[in-house]
């Protein structure tokens, strides 16, 4: 295993493990934005939609914070353990990111809204195990996918009304 004085050896190793945990999670945003944007204007226009769906301008900024914030968590677990001893934790943080991917290429891309009902049931308890296996490597690594979990919480509420409706 991997002490956390080896993980977190000298700042330029921390900035750039930083750095790497943020690229990811924007890459996995732009991602979904690909797959999001053409649809947009077109088939998403045309669905029915709660009173409370909020409007397209919110969720770049909303999803960009998120992906921030989930990236600084998952570096501060890798700064307690490196890879070898955070690797639980780490990979659940995968399995979601690989999760919230997967959702918009189902609901967007395919136009799949019962399959990314199922999706994102799956993410919401990926997001709850990758929170659990944070918190033995430091409380604010599982807090800071609080946000992300409400959101995602929100997102599984509104994709089942939109379910519904269509």
């Amino acid at each position: 295993m991997e002490s956390s004085s080896n993980a977190a050896s000298g700042p330029i190793r921390q900035g750039l493990a930083l750095l790497g945990f943020v690229a990811a999670c924007l890459a996995v945003g732009g991602i979904g934005a690909a797959v999001t944007a053409p649809d947009i204007a077109g088939w998403y226009a045309t669905i029915a939609k709660p009173s409370f769906n909020p409007p397209n301008w919110i969720f770049g900024p909303v999803w960009t914070t998120l992906y921030v914030l989930m990236a600084i968590a998952a570096w501060l677990v890798w700064r307690t353990g490196g890879w070898t001893g955070a690797r639980p934790a780490l990979l659940l943080f995968a399995l979601q990111l690989a999760l919230n991917s997967l959702w918009s290429l189902l609901f967007f891309g395919l136009h799949r809204i019962d399959l990314a009902l199922a999706d994102i049931a799956a993410l919401l308890a990926a997001i709850v195990a990758t929170m659990i296996a944070f918190r033995p490597h430091g409380p604010l690594a599982a807090l800071l996918l609080v946000p992300y979990l409400a959101w995602v919480l929100f997102a599984t509420v509104l994709n089942f009304t939109i379910w519904r409706l269509n």
